[in-house]
């Protein structure tokens, strides 16, 4: 009996040591895979939508006058003002319209020979409605722009004492760069040729005029997208 107790402790032993160095053995098992994560891919910025801005520049040209004595020296000033527009865009191409208002400081002199002259002659405000079309790169928009203008002259004849005031219809065509910095924010330099046509100025008086004005503008905007 205890030959055969002696047996079982002796095999119970030597099975637990099996099952021992069987525990320190590697695994056969292959390692779960690592999990791999994506970073979405970067969206395209879109120059689709409304925005509003604020602008400035400085303009150069002439004033033309119907009367004696012809023509006036170079007008030449500041202006600054607000923007507002909506871009539209396909593909790479961008569509939009866009209006602005500036106040305005473009003046130019006539030369004082009496006794019919207007000596003095300013544009106060000017307003344009136009059509953009461009093209994007991304971030960058080059485009060009055309449309109606809508300004305001005054004329004044210190000589004679007369003094007038009036709007002037034309038109203004123009090119310009626009870079979004952010999603929300760009800024633009911008060329603008304005032609505003001849208006009688002095009516019923001997010094009568017809004054138009005829300017380019160099402009900096910055624009807030929505």
């Amino acid at each position: 009996m205890k030959k055969f107790l002696l047996i079982g402790v002796a095999f119970a032993a030597l099975s637990a040591g099996v099952s021992a160095q069987a525990a320190d053995l590697p695994s056969r098992k292959k390692a779960p895979a690592p999990v791999q994560t994506y970073a979405p891919a970067p969206t395209a910025f879109s120059w689709t939508g409304f925005y509003v801005g604020a602008n400035a520049g400085y303009g150069t040209g002439s004033f033309t006058k119907q009367a004696a004595p012809a023509g006036f020296n170079s007008a030449k000033g500041g202006l600054v003002g607000v923007t507002a527009g909506y871009n539209y865009q396909i593909g790479q191409f961008v569509a939009g319209v866009e209006g602005d208002y500036d106040a305005a400081n473009i003046a130019g002199h006539a030369q004082y020979t009496a006794p019919t002259h207007v000596g003095a002659v300013r544009l106060t405000s000017v307003g344009t409605l136009r059509g953009r079309l461009g093209f994007a790169a991304d971030r960058a928009l080059v485009y060009a722009t055309g449309g109606l203008a809508y300004g305001t002259i005054h004329a004044n004849n210190p000589v004679a004492g007369l003094s007038d005031r009036s709007g002037r219809g034309g038109y203004a065509l123009g090119a310009g760069i626009e870079y979004a910095f952010t999603n929300n924010i760009s800024a633009k330099a911008e060329y603008l040729y304005t032609s505003l046509g001849n208006k009688t100025a002095f009516a019923g008086t001997p010094d009568v005029a017809r004054v138009g004005l005829k300017d380019s503008a160099v402009k900096v905007g910055v624009n807030y997208h929505f």
